[in-house]
């Protein structure tokens, strides 16, 4: 991915139960137009089924044009059960991290021969 993408602060502090905002910064230093798409990630990764997030720009096509440069928010919190959680007494820090792919529109996978399409199942209880 060609895009130049940093965060606009490196570190924020945030208690359990609390929103936060951070912001990102992603720019296109090529030629032509870019679509983006990202994924996120958590570490530790105990501490990710804690980390809600309330709006993100993640797993949405993201446009930018030759050498824009756009400001991305993520809206987030941390659950207040974080802090009953005796596995969390010793994280004290939670880092989010994007990777970016670069999306070919009408790009069309096949499906791998030993891979089969779902089916929905009736579960009773």
């Amino acid at each position: 991915m060609r895009w130049n993408f940093k965060p606009q602060q490196h570190e924020i502090k945030v208690m359990p139960g609390e929103t936060a905002l951070a912001f990102y910064t992603a720019r296109n230093p090529s030629d032509k137009p870019v679509i983006g798409i990202s994924t996120y990630n958590v570490v530790p990764f105990d501490a990710g089924q804690y980390f809600n997030k309330i709006q993100c720009f993640c797993f949405e096509e993201q446009l930018l044009n030759p050498h824009e440069e756009v400001d991305m928010p993520v809206f987030f919190y941390i659950d207040s059960e974080f802090a009953e959680d005796p596995k969390m007494e010793f994280v004290n820090e939670i880092t989010l991290s994007y990777t970016f792919f670069e999306a070919k529109p009408g790009l069309q996978l096949s499906m791998p021969s030993f891979a089969k399409p779902h089916t929905a199942q009736k579960v009773s209880i």
